[in-house]
């Protein structure tokens, strides 16, 4: 019996996408086969340039590569314009002013007509300083709870600020080292149904906030929260499952075999964790602690509907309550921007110091042991 092996014909190569590109080339060979000879030789040469060989000249591999990152990087650089831009807007559209008359009292044009049509920087700047915006903005941040004052003067702005800064603090602090330290047991611990704990608390995660949050609110305003911030803190002490998922994924990437070293010691859990755990995983932990920081400072719609006093409230409703009143207010409106960017500022500082730890770390929680 003879062996029949069945080669495929050149029609047959790369599939039905294959048949489509070769009638391609064969379209833009008919169509340019009748050219003159000096155009056709023009386009050739011009194709060699950049390393594409076409008729008669051949294609050249160094240039075609520097022709595909030159590609490449003015698509990286017009990507990263595109994503820069709306924060360059936001910074120039905060200096907008109104355009006054050559009297220096009438005004020709509104502070919120130059702030709109903003495109690289404003026509007109405020006549009180490059800076009055945000210095208006925090007049007008202290005057947005009347309730909120210290020996009758109103800091609205600076109360808002503290609040920010323990809502984001306290319970990520305390919630990342908690969800270390469940991701410490769910990578390195063997117990009786670890993997169907697990997959439990992440089926936690397909509930959205929204579904839950009145049950929430009656549970937390039954227990006195709504009026002291507590809403906003005790709960995200106890961990996240999200951040104890990314932690336990990084941890894979650790040796067993130093834990059972240590095991071998004498040394608990604890101290396990403590000695070992924590220091290995720095990286892991140390972004999840950023990303932690920066969704609690940019948390809206939980202390809106958690948190009832105006003495408790973060910065985020501050400023809401800002562009309730004046985001089309001819006078403050640039204020309102000028807001946002304060607001804006320390998340993008933390972010351009840790932007290594914080990729290095997502880059490395696929890996396992």
């Amino acid at each position: 019996m003879t062996n029949h092996t069945e080669t495929a014909s050149p029609e047959n190569k790369g599939g039905k996408f294959g048949n489509f590109m070769r009638k391609i080339g064969r379209a833009f060979k008919n169509f340019f086969v009748n050219f003159p000879a000096n155009c056709r030789k023009a386009i050739g040469r011009f194709c060699s340039w950049f390393g594409f060989g076409a008729f008669g000249y051949t294609s050249n591999k160094k240039r075609k590569k520097v022709f595909f990152d030159v590609i490449g990087y003015v698509l990286l650089v017009a990507g990263g314009i595109t994503m820069l831009y709306p924060f360059w807007w936001m910074l120039a559209a905060s200096l907008a002013g109104p355009v006054m008359a050559a009297d220096g009292v009438t005004v020709t044009d509104s502070a919120l007509n130059v702030m709109i049509t903003t495109i690289f920087w404003p026509d007109e700047t405020s006549q009180f300083g490059l800076l009055y915006n945000y210095e208006n903005a925090v007049t007008l941040l202290n005057s947005a709870w009347q309730t909120v004052t210290i020996g009758g003067h109103a800091y609205a702005f600076w109360r808002s600020i503290i609040n920010t800064l323990v809502y984001s603090l306290v319970p990520v602090t305390v919630g990342v080292f908690t969800s270390a330290m469940a991701a410490f047991a769910f990578a390195k611990l063997n117990f009786k149904g670890k993997n169907f704990v697990f997959f439990y608390c992440l089926a936690a995660i397909m509930i959205p906030f929204p579904s839950i949050m009145i049950a929430q609110f009656c549970v937390y305003s039954a227990m006195g929260w709504t009026e002291n911030g507590l809403a906003m803190i005790v709960p995200g002490c106890f961990g996240a499952i999200l951040t104890a998922f990314f932690i336990r994924q990084y941890l894979y990437g650790l040796p067993t075999s130093i834990l059972e070293a240590a095991r071998i010691d004498g040394a608990g859990y604890w101290r396990q964790f403590t000695s070992f755990i924590v220091p290995l995983a720095k990286p892991a932990i140390m972004a999840q602690f950023i990303l932690s920081f920066m969704g609690s400072w940019n948390n809206y719609l939980a202390p809106q509907v958690f948190i009832t006093s105006d003495m408790w409230k973060p910065l985020t409703l501050a400023i809401g309550q800002l562009d309730t009143s004046y985001s089309t207010d001819v006078t403050n409106a640039p204020a309102v921007m000028a807001a946002s960017v304060l607001a804006l500022l320390p998340i993008l500082i933390l972010f351009a110091i840790f932007q290594k730890t914080i990729i290095g770390s997502i880059m490395l929680t696929g890996s396992k042991e």
